[in-house]
C-alpha cells in the first residue's frame, strides 16, 4: 500500500479547505477515497491499521494548524503575552490575559476526550457509511444553530463603538477651532476584547462542542460556532473563537502523532507528507482569510444546505453500490 502525489495534494488541498470550512475534514477524508473508488479506496482508508494515510492525515493537520498561526499573529502574540503576564502577575485582569485563560479553559474537554476516544472512534466509525451519515447530521446542526440564534439572548459580548466620535476643540493660541481626528479602533482587537467578556462556563461549553468532531462527518468549526452562536456570539465573532480555539486543538493533535512519521506507516511516503502538507497549508490560509470575512455578513445556511445533500447522496450512492 502506498500514497501517490497526486492523492497527496488533492487531500491537501480538501484537508486545508475542509478544516476550517463547517463541513467536516474527516467526513471528506473518509468519503472522497470512498466515492473515487479504485486505488483512492485502498490507498486512502483512514481505518485501517498501520496506514500511510494516517500519518499523511498528521502531517496535514499540523501545516493547517501552522496555517492559523500565520494568520492570526497578531492575535496569537497578544494573548501569549497576556498568558505571560498574568503567570507573573498572578492576576487576570486585562482582555488578552482573560482571553489567553478562556482559550485554555475551552482546550480542556475536547484534550481529554481525544487521548481517550479517538483511537476508538476512528476506527469503529471512520467508516464511508457513518462518515456520511454524520455529515447529513452535521447540515442538521447547523441548521438547529441558526434557528437557536434567533432566540438566543444577544448580551454575552457587545460590539465596542468602531471609532470614537469627533470632538472639535479651541485651540487658544488662536481663535480656530481645532477638530480632532477619529480614533479608529482595530477591528481584530475589537473582536478579542468581545470574547474576553465571555464568562468561564460559556468558554468550557463551547470547548466541549469540539469533542463532537471526533465523530467523522461533524464539523469542529461548525460545533464550536453554534455552540457561540448559542451564547449571544455574532458570526464573526464565532468564527474568530472558533479559529483561535481549533488552533492549539489541531497543532497539539498533529505533534502527539507526529512520531507515527518515523514509523512503518510513514515510511516511503515522506515526499507525498511534504507536498500534501504545503497544499493544505495555502488552502487552510485562504479558507480562513475568506471565512473571517464571509462571516461579517453572512451565515452558517449554506453549509448546512451542503452537508445535508452531500451526506444524504452520499449515503444512497454508497449503500447502492
Amino acid at each position: 500500500m502506498s500514497l501517490t502525489y497526486p492523492e497527496a495534494i488533492v487531500v491537501g488541498l480538501f484537508q486545508g479547505v475542509t478544516e476550517l470550512f463547517p463541513v467536516s475534514s474527516l467526513g471528506h477524508s473518509v468519503l472522497i477515497p470512498a466515492l473515487v473508488g479504485g486505488r483512492w479506496a485502498r490507498d486512502l482508508d483512514v481505518s485501517a491499521s498501520q496506514s500511510p494515510y494516517l500519518a499523511f492525515l498528521v502531517g496535514l493537520h499540523v501545516a493547517t494548524a501552522l496555517a492559523l498561526v500565520v494568520f492570526f499573529w497578531r492575535d496569537w502574540i497578544r494573548i501569549v503575552a497576556g498568558f505571560a503576564t498574568s503567570l507573573k502577575d498572578r492576576r487576570v485582569e486585562t482582555s488578552d490575559q482573560r482571553l489567553a485563560w478562556l482559550l485554555i479553559v475551552a482546550t480542556v474537554p475536547v484534550g481529554a476526550a481525544g487521548l481517550a476516544l479517538d483511537h476508538v472512534f476512528r476506527t469503529v466509525l471512520g467508516k464511508p457509511m457513518p462518515a456520511a451519515l454524520f455529515l447529513a447530521a452535521n447540515g442538521l446542526l447547523l441548521f438547529l444553530g441558526e434557528r437557536l440564534r434567533r432566540k438566543a439572548p444577544s448580551t454575552a459580548v457587545p460590539a465596542a463603538p468602531a471609532q470614537a466620535p469627533v470632538t472639535p476643540a479651541r485651540d487658544a493660541s488662536s481663535r480656530a477651532t481645532r477638530v480632532d481626528l477619529p480614533v479608529i479602533e482595530d477591528p481584530d482587537v475589537a473582536s478579542d476584547r468581545r470574547l474576553s467578556r465571555l464568562g468561564w462556563w460559556e468558554a468550557l461549553m463551547i470547548g466541549a462542542a469540539e469533542i463532537l468532531a471526533l465523530l467523522p462527518g461533524i464539523s469542529r468549526s461548525g460545533a464550536t460556532m453554534v455552540a457561540g452562536l448559542t451564547r449571544g456570539l455574532s458570526h464573526e465573532d464565532a468564527a474568530r473563537f472558533s479559529f483561535l480555539l481549533a488552533t492549539p486543538v489541531i497543532l497539539a493533535a498533529g505533534v502527539l502523532k507526529l512520531p507515527e512519521l518515523t514509523g512503518p506507516e510513514g515510511k516511503g511516503i515522506h515526499g507525498q507528507i511534504l507536498a500534501g502538507s504545503v497544499a493544505a497549508a495555502v488552502a487552510a490560509y485562504l479558507a480562513v482569510r475568506f471565512l473571517v470575512k464571509y462571516f461579517e455578513t453572512r451565515t452558517l445556511t449554506p453549509f448546512a444546505i451542503y452537508c445535508g445533500a452531500a451526506g444524504l447522496l452520499s449515503a444512497a450512492y454508497l449503500a447502492a453500490t
